[in-house]
């Protein structure tokens, strides 16, 4: 490799940066894009046979580096080098001031990554965009390159990606007439207060009528600045992908992505447009957003999703619009969930079912909890349990269930309309058709870094095909029996995962029998009488770390799995990334509530014959109020702890010790020696690379997912639910915020029609939930047992009697041997005890086996299952039906902006021609005139044709195409 390279500082002078920080030294380039590398200047260690030292600190110098066989990763032998570079001393004897340098490896790598960086750099040139420099005046340090795209690269670019841009045309939006238009009127002065005070448009009722960008029509559109027509996110999304599809031809890497994954670059972003807070006054978008949006001291307020999504792009405004619709409608589920958990309040103490239990009167001497050392207990003793259970298990809570699920259908509709509205007026709707054409044929996907790593191994590997094939061999690509290995790792590490999800499960449950045993040998009465609270609470807390674990595991185990796929392109793996991680996550956060809810007291057994674990340990049972109040302490806790420590205390910190981690080990670096030359002032693109890189949307989806299935899949067990997801959502909502504007660089605008994936996701949780809390109603609470014994079983049509019911009898004296309670201290002699369970009394020819009303029961929960799922199913229908995807006013305006379109068209293409023929007619008269020069003039205006007739026919024929 021959280097010519100058000592000491390059391009000394102006070295100065523009005082904005978001300029080129000349302060009228923007910079819309910024590459960070680290730059490591090159130690060399001179042969022996090589030029004095004094000659290596002349000012200039021409130098033969010998890298030891970069290629290969192995430096050649010392001996090797130095006959290298006596060669090249015989070969090169004219050329002054030559010298052989002998590279380390760290050198040879570090001087690859330069010339890869180099060569980047001219090709980017070569596109069309301008470049300025850090200086590398140090050993070692952080440099930055700024690009800026020309009028000419943007024009061009935005051409060939149709991006749609605002005409000269603008047209009147019809309003709504009649009661809505009063009803959205009185609701516009009510929110006055509520609207953030960003820009708005100055005529609300008028919309500028869009198109996607041509350089043969640039007369259609508005263009008063060309430095200001397109915005900072389009021309950031320009550059982008410019840079993406830029190849070098080192590793043959394509794109910026796989550069960085090689750690030629160390970063690539664009600027945010200034600081968010500070002493001068100039206001930009960034600090108007976190004055208005990004601050917990504005939570009342409506979000700026115009401003959001013009500053991150749609995809980023899609999803805050997203969570501000979820938020919104968790306020009347909040308000009904209150309403019956009071209900379940107001009506505890005429519940005659906990009035019977906690009646000390009803003597139910119950079966020892435990073999040995518990004793008989009286079932008033249980009291506490079964008032508290009624909050929660009540008949509202049936309804309740059925309101959340048309409320999930509702909530989905609406979402559908808002996302039509918005891509409506973001100028989004017939987004996939307009660009899959060019798109398709001049900016297909990028793949992966790593899919082009793979190939290219792949292609080495058959390097013995003839070069008659090798055209061949360029369309390569990777095919099913490559992926199979990991497709093989990825069923079964997910297969391990979730069993061992099954085992933590298992070893809670595990936990909870043998404290609860333990607890129960204690000699201390208050342990003994308190071992169900006590077991329980710890196990719950319990459950919480290891779910929280489990979490941050599954999470970087989904992503590894994803990448060990090798996905083609990024859409791909985000797809197959959220897939994996919302199926370990989801399968995390709820096996516990599923345990409690379906599992738990249903193979315990019956005393005489009960069912142990290890040989020495009985099945834990619910609690004489049934498994539902458990179920909710469960949930609510896991949902609260998730919310609490996961969604907002890791989002706060981690995110700062990142921030903290880089700033130190970028200081280490840098003080090591000073700079001179360099401002003292950090500049804009110094302070964005410090901070975290956006990486994407999955972890603020996924976590508002899994707290929607928290809301709705087992809500008939605690209706309090979408209260605590609103108080932490309106949280939420203003620390995405700041995050996104304070502690993230600036992500790239990416244009999204919808939410993708994410929508598919929440409509199979709103069935699943239905499902669900049909068999929470029917088998884990108590609602079907006291509706069968009102209606078919009850002397007088009331709840008098539901408790005994209920009870079955067992004779102690068919207690096995050495399972009696030891040293009983119960008041009287017991002959017989009760278990909760629907079976034959011991003096039954059919003893201990399940009674007609066992099944009867049964029949009964199986009956409402499908009744209640067929009912609500129907309902969500109906409800899908009734309200429309498309809102009608933006059917009827998507129409007319198709008509405006077509008659703007029409009005300038007449125009045009009315110019030409203007233009054809003073032609004919210059023509008789005689004038040579002026009639080649007047042909070059008629493109060629020499009569009106043509020439009108040719532009008749154009305007039809269009």
């Amino acid at each position: 490799i021959i280097n010519n390279y100058v000592d000491g500082t390059q391009g000394g002078a102006g070295d100065k940066a523009s005082p904005s920080g978001l300029h080129f030294r000349d302060s009228k380039r923007k910079v819309d894009y910024v590459l960070a590398y680290h730059y490591r200047r090159r130690l060399a260690r001179h042969a022996p046979s090589a030029a004095s030292p004094e000659q290596t600190r002349g000012s200039a110098s021409v130098a033969l580096v010998s890298n030891g066989g970069t290629g290969n990763g192995r430096a050649e032998p010392r001996q090797q080098q130095q006959d290298d570079g006596q060669r090249a001393l015989r070969e090169w004897p004219e050329l002054p001031g030559l010298e052989v340098v002998e590279l380390s490896p760290l050198d040879a790598l570090e001087e690859e990554r330069r010339l890869q960086r180099e060569e980047y750099e001219r090709n980017l040139l070569e596109a069309g965009l301008e470049i300025e420099k850090d200086p590398e005046n140090k050993s070692q340090g952080l440099s930055f390159v700024r690009i800026h795209a020309p009028w000419q690269v943007l024009s061009r670019e935005a051409e060939l990606l149709k991006i749609k841009m605002p005409t000269k045309k603008m047209y009147e939006i019809t309003e709504e007439k009649g009661i809505l238009k009063t009803l959205n009127e009185i609701w516009c002065k009510l929110t006055e207060p509520l609207q953030p005070q960003v820009p708005r448009q100055e005529h609300t009722k008028m919309k500028n009528l869009s198109y996607p960008f041509s350089r043969e029509k640039i007369y259609l559109y508005n263009i008063k600045d060309k430095d200001t027509f397109f915005d900072n996110g389009t021309r950031s999304r320009i550059v982008r992908e410019i840079l993406k599809r830029t190849s070098t031809k080192a590793r043959n890497s394509m794109g910026i992505g796989a550069l960085i994954a090689n750690n030629v670059y160390d970063a690539a972003y664009p600027l945010h447009d200034g600081e968010y807070e500070g002493q001068n006054d100039d206001m930009n978008e960034r600090k108007l957003l976190y004055q208005e949006w990004a601050r917990y001291g504005v939570f009342y307020k409506f979000q700026p999703i115009d401003l959001i999504r013009k500053y991150f792009g749609e995809k980023i405004g899609l999803y805050f619009a997203w969570l501000g619709l979820y938020t919104e409608f968790l306020i009347p589920s909040s308000v009904v969930g209150i309403i019956v958990f009071l209900y379940g309040c107001i009506t505890v103490e005429s519940d005659i079912p906990s009035k019977e239990m906690c009646d000390q009167r009803n003597a139910f001497t119950m079966c020892p909890l435990c073999d040995k050392f518990c004793d008989y207990w009286n079932l008033s003793s249980a009291c506490a349990t079964a008032r508290a259970s009624h909050l929660f298990d009540n008949p509202a809570t049936v309804f309740f269930s059925i309101f959340m699920a048309l409320w999930a259908t509702m909530f989905l509709e609406q979402w559908k309309r808002l996302q039509m509205r918005l891509s409506y007026f973001w100028d989004l709707t017939g987004l996939e058709e307009e660009e899959s054409c060019l798109v398709l044929v001049f900016f297909q996907e990028h793949p992966r870094p790593e899919y082009e790593t793979k190939l290219l191994q792949k292609k080495l590997k058959s390097k013995n095909i003839t070069t008659e094939n090798s055209n061949e061999n360029e369309k390569e690509k990777l095919t099913w029996s490559d992926r199979m290995p990991g497709y093989a790792a990825n069923f079964g590490l997910i297969l391990f995962m979730i069993m061992l999800t099954f085992s933590a499960v298992f070893g809670v449950i595990v936990y909870r029998i043998t404290t609860a045993a333990a607890l129960s040998f204690s000699t201390n009465e208050t342990t003994r009488s308190n071992v169900r609270v006590t077991v329980t609470a710890t196990a719950v807390i319990l459950n919480l770390v290891v779910v929280l674990i489990l979490d941050e595991i599954y999470g970087a185990v989904a992503k590894w799995l994803t990448e060990i796929e090798i996905p083609k392109t990024e859409k791909t793996f985000e797809e197959r990334l959220i897939l994996k991680a919302f199926l370990l996550k989801f399968v995390n956060s709820y096996a516990s509530i599923f345990y409690v809810a379906f599992f738990k007291g249903r193979f315990v057994g019956r005393p005489g014959r009960y069912v142990y674990v290890f040989e020495g340990y009985r099945m834990e049972e619910c609690a004489p109020g049934g498994c539902l109040m458990e179920l909710c302490i469960q949930l609510s806790i896991i949902m609260l702890g998730k919310q609490l420590i996961q969604n907002n205390l890791f989002e706060i910190g981690i995110p700062k010790l990142k921030k903290l981690l880089r700033k130190l080990k970028d200081e280490r670096t840098e003080l090591k020696e000073m700079d001179t030359n360099q401002s003292k002032d950090p500049q804009q693109w110094d302070l964005d690379y410090i901070l975290e890189p956006f990486t994407g949307l999955t972890p603020e989806y996924m976590e508002m997912i899994i707290q929607f299935g928290f809301v709705t899949l087992f809500v008939a067990s605690f209706p309090l639910a979408p209260l605590f997801a609103l108080l932490n959502n309106i949280i939420e909502v203003r620390l995405d915020a700041k995050k996104f504007v304070t502690e993230l660089r600036r992500p790239d605008t990416v244009r999204a029609k919808d939410i993708g994936i994410w929508y598919n996701i929440l409509s199979c949780i709103g069935k699943l939930s239905v499902i669900i809390n049909a068999f929470v109603i029917a088998v884990t609470s108590d609602f079907i047992p006291r509706l069968m014994y009102q209606y078919a079983y009850s002397q007088n049509g009331t709840m008098h009697g539901f408790i005994n019911h209920t009870l079955s009898y067992f004779n102690v004296s068919q207690l096995k041997a050495g399972t009696q309670p030891e040293n009983s201290l119960f008041a009287q002699e017991v002959s017989f005890c009760r278990f909760k369970d629907y079976r034959e009394p011991p003096w039954s020819p059919h003893q201990y086996e399940f009674s007609k009303q066992y099944w009867a029961v049964l029949s009964a929960r199986l009956a409402f299952v499908i009744l209640f799922q067929n009912l609500v199913m129907f309902l969500s229908v109906l409800v899908d039906w009734m309200i429309p995807d498309i809102p009608k006013d933006i059917s009827e305006q998507i129409k007319k902006e198709k008509t405006v379109l077509v008659d703007f068209f029409l009005k300038e293409e007449h125009e045009k021609l009315k110019l030409i023929e203007s233009f054809i007619t003073r032609d004919k008269r210059k023509r008789r005139s005689g004038t040579k020069s002026k009639r080649t003039r007047a042909a070059s205006f008629s493109q060629g044709h020499h009569s009106p007739k043509g020439s009108f026919t040719s532009f008749s024929s154009q305007h039809t195409v269009v």
